[in-house]
């Protein structure tokens, strides 16, 4: 969503009374963030602030440096971290500035419209030819074929954004600048979009080597071709609490199997099982690795997201599964984008 949060600055100097009919403007959201002539956050202001400085003697005509509380709660951008985040929801902080390094207000996050602010880099691989969904990928990226009233890459980037993620990349490379003109720099959202081109095929993770500039030190790789409502909060919670180098999102398979199963040992039966069910985990296509893991992708030329998984894997990391509970399509084949169309109208984003 476009949520404009310059409607929660104000001056240093302005009078009280303009500041209360912005309050009343704001209505469920009534706080203001009171920044001086270098635009640095230096205090806030809610109806309180105003009852208790008219209490004091203060007039409507005084200004709003007087009413203001000092040293706001606020999140620095870039340093922050999710429990941090979580610790403000939970203490009923519903709307809190985001400050650069020079204390700035940059964003104004707000939960009534996001679930979270996690501090991770977002790379949406969105680069493949979609050769199973012809003739429909001809002339369209798969990523932008139509799931209900949205692309497949926007419902994707709507879900990631309502966690509160700023900073996105996108891999293209067939039909790329489709994507990038439909998509956009995501100013729109007030978050930043940046694309990545690869001139030739780089296999499902290999163009990440090409990006160096992450703004934070976890990033999240999904693929645009899968329909989801993963709760990325609570994944990258698993993440950070088994402390993690690469985490793997991953669906629970079950096989059930109709004989009793035995256990032997030179023909010897040391125990069965009667119609055993067995899990196994697929792998769903989103990955989040702490930043240092991208030095171990090569440089152009193809890597598979399952190449990086076997060398952590051989070399020792800590790679995690988290099973993913909630909904999960790939869609990669005609059946799939069927299904996604019947499945929309009843998914709980």
């Amino acid at each position: 969503m476009n949520y404009i949060f310059d409607e929660h600055l104000v001056d240093l100097n302005i009078p009280i009374k303009i500041c209360l009919q912005k309050l009343n403007q704001l209505s469920a959201d009534a706080i203001l963030f009171v920044i001086d002539e270098n635009k640095k956050l230096v205090g806030s202001l809610t109806d309180g602030d105003v009852r208790r400085g008219i209490l004091k003697g203060l007039s409507l005509d005084d200004e709003v440096k007087m009413f203001i509380q000092p040293n706001p709660k606020s999140i620095q951008r870039g340093s922050y971290n999710l429990h941090e985040i979580i610790e403000f929801r939970n203490e009923g902080y519903k709307i809190i500035p985001v400050i650069d390094q020079d204390g700035k207000i940059v964003k104004v996050v707000n939960f009534r419209f996001l679930k979270s602010y996690l501090p991770i880099d977002v790379v949406i691989m969105a680069g493949g030819r979609g050769e199973r969904l012809k003739p429909l990928t001809d002339i369209t990226p798969k990523p932008l074929l139509k799931v209900g009233e949205k692309s497949i890459i926007k419902h994707n980037l709507d879900r990631l954004i309502s966690f509160g993620i700023d900073d996105f990349w996108i891999c293209i490379r067939y039909l790329g600048e489709q994507i990038k003109n439909t998509i956009g720099d995501g100013q729109f959202d007030n978050v930043k979009i940046n694309y990545i081109h690869e001139d030739i095929p780089l296999g499902t993770i290999g163009a990440v080597s090409n990006i160096s500039n992450f703004e934070h030190e976890y990033v999240l790789i999904t693929n645009s071709d899968i329909l989801t409502n993963l709760d990325y909060e609570q994944f990258f919670l698993d993440f950070l609490d088994s402390n993690a180098d690469f985490s793997v999102a991953t669906i629970p398979y079950n096989v059930n199997v109709p004989y009793a199963i035995l256990e032997t040992s030179d023909k010897v039966i040391k125990s069965f099982k009667e119609k055993p069910t067995y899990t196994f985990f697929a792998n769903a296509g989103i990955y989040i690795m702490k930043k240092m893991i991208i030095n171990q992708i090569p440089s152009n030329q193809p890597f598979n997201a399952t190449d990086l998984l076997d060398y952590l894997i051989k070399h020792k990391y800590n790679v995690r599964s988290f099973p993913l509970r909630g909904y999960w399509l790939d869609i990669g084949k005609h059946d799939d984008y069927n299904k996604a169309q019947e499945d929309i109208n009843y998914i709980k984003f």
